[in-house]
């Protein structure tokens, strides 16, 4: 089990499009999807042991990058969020830039903090939230 390992692409096929553009292009064609920037994420499945990889819109904070666990507002969370509390070394790429980081939950008064911030690059996070009673987590990746 590393995250070194060949990934799987999300079985989503425009998901999988998205990021098989991005890799190819160094982010030339997908860091900007719909209007906002999106980053690629890899992940070690939990109980596959295998690397996953996906497409995350994404925030900055100072030289850490903001994701958001919202699954559409889904009442459970999404499976790459399951997989990165088991197993927080992730790689993401953003552009070109591709690197190993460490991944955690914000802590409340960070999520307090930096919801605005992801609220505004994509607006449909509140209504996500609306949706859920669970809190939407905030996941900060910091270089490892």
């Amino acid at each position: 089990m590393s995250i070194d390992q060949e990934p799987i692409d999300s079985p989503t096929s425009w998901v999988a499009k998205h990021v098989q553009r991005y890799i190819e292009t160094n982010g030339a064609e997908g860091h900007i999807w719909r209007g906002v920037p999106t980053l690629i994420l890899t992940t070690l499945g939990r109980r596959s042991g295998k690397a996953r990889r996906l497409a995350l819109i994404y925030g900055q904070d100072g030289d850490r990058y903001i994701i958001v666990a919202s699954k559409g507002g889904a009442d459970e969370h999404p499976e790459w969020y399951l997989n990165l509390l088991e197993h927080p070394e992730v790689q993401v790429q953003v552009l070109a830039d591709r690197f190993r980081a460490n991944a955690r939950t914000a802590t409340p008064e960070e999520h307090k903090a930096l919801w605005p911030r992801m609220a505004e690059i994509w607006p449909d996070y509140n209504n996500y939230q609306k949706k859920t009673d669970r809190q939407i987590p905030l996941v900060i990746l910091e270089r490892a």
